[in-house]
């Protein structure tokens, strides 16, 4: 079962096989890679037994208690209906393996003017989803403003950068704190165009590596960003997410769409 150098992941092909269910291995699966987790994992298909599914390998030199936290969290956002099922659990490979949702793409559900309302309803109930997960023991806060001050140090000596970006990190890092949006939620952190998965029902979230408690508008305000929401398809966004109206958007949203911009290399 050899694969391409560009397919072959960490470990051998036995290796990688031992990672998934016994009744899955054999001369008779594939894998195919399809991307790369924010911590730095692998990710590929496997196709078994005329089923799908998606495996996702960390090195095993990942501490075991940080993966354990994200790992129940996802399994807890698997159960609520944000992610996609988890089947089976490789701790000593760091080896997850989860159903493969065929993506109906959200963002072409979004842009047609036919069905964009439901669309942005569908995002905010899922999103505000996220009340009912659990923090694991230990997890700490994602706090924006010391990310964007350690990207600004290790950018600012740049020369190269376009003046406008020491602009808006500087401004951004010299702003005050923004009162919160409310209390903190377990929130996913990267909310971008490829870690939504519409199946035609529903929307769910891939890779919950930077999963931790945060202001439950931080997500909201991210995905606004990177599909470019006006004000008025924002306010719904929210309304869709407290399950009430809301007259105007709190500064903690622009505070975090500016922030989420930054972080993206998005000028907003």
């Amino acid at each position: 079962m050899a694969l391409p150098p560009e397919l072959t992941p960490p470990d051998s092909p036995a290796d990688w096989q031992l990672a998934l269910p016994s009744t899955m291995r054999g001369p008779a699966t594939t894998l195919t890679r399809i991307g790369k987790g924010m911590s730095g994992a692998a990710v590929y298909r496997v196709d078994a037994g005329g089923e799908s599914f998606v495996l996702k390998l960390t090195s095993a030199d990942e501490p075991l208690g940080p993966w354990q936290a994200r790992l129940e969290v996802q399994r807890a956002a698997a159960a609520s209906g944000l992610a996609p099922e988890v089947v089976h659990v490789d701790e000593a490979r760091r080896a997850v393996l989860s159903t493969l949702v065929v993506d109906r793409s959200w963002p072409a559900y979004f842009g047609n003017p036919a069905t964009r309302g439901a669309a942005i309803d569908a995002l905010g109930r899922m999103l505000a989803q996220r009340a009912h997960l659990p923090t694991p023991p230990g997890m700490g806060r994602a706090e924006v403003r010391p990310v964007l001050q350690a990207m600004w140090n290790a950018l600012s000596s740049d020369a190269t950068l376009p003046r406008f970006v020491h602009e808006v990190v500087t401004a951004l890092c010299a702003e005050p704190p923004v009162a919160q949006g409310g209390p903190l939620v377990m929130s996913h952190n990267d909310v971008n165009p490829s870690n939504l998965v519409f199946d035609g029902t529903r929307v769910l979230l891939l890779d919950w590596d930077t999963a931790a408690p945060n202001d439950p508008l931080y997500d909201l305000a991210t995905v606004a960003m990177f599909f470019r929401m006006d004000e008025g398809t924002c306010q719904q966004l929210v309304a869709a997410h407290d399950d009430a109206p809301t007259v105007g958007l709190p500064e903690a949203f622009h505070y975090y769409r500016r922030c989420a911009a930054a972080l993206s290399g998005w000028r907003r």
